[in-house]
């Protein structure tokens, strides 16, 4: 079996190429065409830090209730209990935090929606043979310029080479 990187002739049932390192385990299921369709994970889409879970609409409206909650009791301990000008603020924090991941969860429903409504619909662009243009066939269409053109002019010429006589005992540098 042939490395499709390198071209290095590798063992049969090798997982890597011994020349390059490229990764060489599929190559004979794809020679014999038994690669199995695979398609991209949702969860890969997301951060680590969301644990690889599916947004949801439960999620942010427990987020942003618990926000709610923790606010409420904050303002509740501001204002009825003594010597609370020293905590109170930081019941807050979590009723932020918690504001912050029930928003955030709405955005990404909200994404995950548009994303099933466009791939649901796909627009395809449609043209009927009637709104083309009729071919021009009395004229000749210009050659598509080669793409070795440029690049095979050197092979024409023969490189200088610098001959040394083995007699010589001179040193050329």
């Amino acid at each position: 079996m042939f490395c499709p990187k390198c071209a290095t002739q590798n063992v049969d049932g090798a997982h890597f190429c011994r020349s390059c390192g490229a990764n060489i385990s599929l190559v004979p299921q794809a020679l014999t065409g038994q690669i199995p369709a695979t398609q991209p994970r949702e969860e890969e889409y997301y951060s680590r830090r969301s644990s690889r879970r599916l947004p949801s609409m439960d999620y942010a409206v427990r987020s942003l209730m618990s926000g709610i909650a923790f606010a409420v009791i904050a303002v509740m301990v501001f204002k009825f209990s003594p010597g609370s000008a020293k905590w109170w603020f930081w019941l807050l924090l979590p009723a932020m935090m918690l504001f912050g991941r029930g928003f955030s969860e709405l955005i990404r429903v909200n994404r995950k929606k548009e994303q099933a409504q466009t791939t649901a619909q796909p627009q395809l662009n449609t043209v009927r043979l009637q709104d083309l243009p009729a071919p021009k066939t009395g004229e000749l269409r210009t050659p598509v310029p080669s793409v070795t053109e440029g690049t095979t002019r050197h092979l024409a010429t023969e490189a200088r080479t610098q001959q040394l006589d083995s007699n010589d005992n001179q040193n050329p540098y």
